[in-house]
């Protein structure tokens, strides 16, 4: 079952990768995690920028070779910048990922500026960058200026380049690493309207640029280098072009697949999940950690979801008042007002002395002996695809063939009665029950006002069963039934009955046929 083991693994992993945790680890915890990956992923995109800088700078520019005192300025200057760089980076970055988990780790609801704070810092953390690599831009260009001015404009465009690049990857690893920082801002907003900052749209035009237009501008502007300059050969030409390809592949590559596992993630959360909504599991939520129309799918799934589960509450226990088959009928608008002629077997069960019981006890003990009454009917009536009418003060009136079709609802009503005595007498043993079963025409329908009703049946069956019941206590076993409901029923269950001779209801002129299990 892939599918089951990917939501499981998406549970596991809720922002969409194991190094960023679990959704309740502390705010302690966290900060540390966020940290120590920040850190790692940004000195190691910068020491990458680094790398690129070295390889453009030896293959891909048509300029002179570092000579003499441009090689000693380097071999100082470059060290002192990355240390610099690095030092600045990481306190700036720490002192910003505090700030953002202030709220965190007092211990309260993010309001909306700690929101704003929360969500801006990939964007700050990677403007820092841009900062850097500008400073970086400008110092090793004057340098050129002052020391080698024909490698200026290389040196300018090289360094800045890599810094457009390295920006756009160092953004989308910020925006990773960061993602239990969003969750935890974003926990209790609902859907909004417009994404917060970029949307998906205007990210996948930023990182086209950053990761295909740049370098295809650096290769057009070292093509122009190339002819201007007359020294250049041929051959020198195909080694700039096939490099600087290579960059372009490479780095496209890396921020496209950065940026793609930054849209897929969210939507695979949300199709995880809506597998388990699929299978009933109406507790499944999705933790938002995205600010753009992402995090809208995934906060909207997870109202959907809240409606779902609402819904699904009021539907049981509309069931539990009214059966489940009428709640299924109501919940999908065939409900109405009226009714219909039907052939249906009634169960009414009645409790006997229950009146003196409770004068006797307390209430406690008449309370725990009707709930396990009602228990053994309600579970029997149930196991035989019937259906509890009504609790009527110590009695339950049950049916069988409405208000859902039962081919055999005779044979369900008569062995859901044998088996409810049976049960009654060991399991409630304080106090008896008669149990009375009549099968016959009934009219079964929703009675009422448009603004109030309820499903039930009238008519002679229903008459039939109370008065049975009424006999049944009086006769061993505590159980009658009409001898037509046993003429209804199906072969197996109605050879399990006996003829006991007959007797005129009240209300009725004629006769009726007895039957009790033999």
């Amino acid at each position: 079952m892939p599918q089951r083991e990917d939501s499981r693994g998406q549970r596991r992993n809720p922002f969409g990768s194991r190094l960023l945790g679990a959704v309740d680890q502390s705010a302690r915890a966290l900060r540390i995690r966020v940290q120590v990956l920040l850190t790692l992923l940004l000195v190691t995109t910068n020491l990458i920028g680094a790398g690129l800088v070295l390889l453009i700078s030896s293959f891909m520019v048509p300029a002179p070779r570092p000579s003499g005192a441009t090689v000693v300025a380097l071999a100082i200057a470059v060290p002192v910048y990355v240390a610099v760089a690095v030092v600045v980076g990481a306190s700036v970055g720490t002192a910003t990922t505090l700030r953002a988990l202030r709220w965190a780790t007092a211990g309260r609801s993010p309001d909306d500026g700690d929101r704003r704070t929360a969500l801006r810092v990939p964007l700050r953390l990677t403007q820092m960058q841009a900062l850097l690599w500008l400073g970086a831009t400008v110092l090793f260009t004057l340098l050129a200026v002052v020391i080698q001015p024909g490698r200026a404009v290389a040196t300018g465009l090289t360094v800045g380049i890599a810094g457009l690049i390295v920006s756009g990857v160092a953004y989308l690893l910020a925006e990773f690493t960061l993602r239990p920082i969003s969750a935890r801002a974003l926990a209790d907003e609902r859907v909004s309207t417009r994404p917060r900052g970029a949307g998906v749209g205007a990210r996948m035009v930023i990182f086209w640029v950053l990761g295909t237009a740049t370098p295809v501008i650096g290769l057009a502007i070292a093509a122009i280098l190339a002819l201007v300059d007359d020294q250049t050969s041929l051959e020198r030409l195909a080694v700039i072009t096939l490099v600087l390809c290579g960059v372009v592949l490479s780095f496209g590559l890396l921020i496209t697949t950065l940026n793609a596992r930054s849209v897929v993630a969210p939507i695979v959360s949300v199709r995880d999940a809506l597998l388990d909504v699929e299978q009933g599991r109406f507790d499944r939520e999705v933790v938002v950690y995205d600010g753009t129309e992402l995090g809208m799918l995934q906060s909207g799934f997870n109202q959907m979801v809240q409606g779902l589960r609402e819904r699904e509450h009021l539907r049981d226990v509309f069931g539990r008042h009214v059966g489940r088959d009428v709640a299924e009928a109501a919940s999908s608008g065939l409900v109405e007002l009226g009714g219909e002629t039907r052939v249906v077997s009634v169960v009414f069960v009645d409790l006997v002395g229950s009146t003196t019981y409770a004068s006797e006890h307390s209430p406690a003990e008449v309370v725990a002996v009707l709930n396990r009454f009602f228990g053994v009917v309600v579970d029997e009536v149930d196991r035989h695809h019937g259906l509890v009418n009504k609790f009527i003060g110590d009695a339950v009136l049950a049916i069988f063939g409405a208000p859902v079709v039962l081919p055999d609802h005779a044979g369900s009503a008569l062995a859901a009665a044998r088996a409810m005595a049976e049960r009654l007498a060991v399991e409630v043993p304080e106090i008896g029950a008669g149990i009375g079963v009549a099968t016959g025409e009934v009219v079964a329908g929703n009675v009422g006002h448009h603004e109030r009703f309820e499903y039930t049946v009238i008519g002679d069956a229903v008459n039939s069963a109370s008065r049975l019941t009424d006999l049944a206590k009086d006769v061993e076993g505590r159980l009658l039934v009409s001898w037509q409901s046993v003429e209804a029923a199906g072969e197996d269950e109605a050879r399990r009955w006996r003829r006991e001779g007959s007797t005129v209801l009240r209300g009725r002129a004629e006769a009726t046929d007895l039957a009790v299990p033999g």
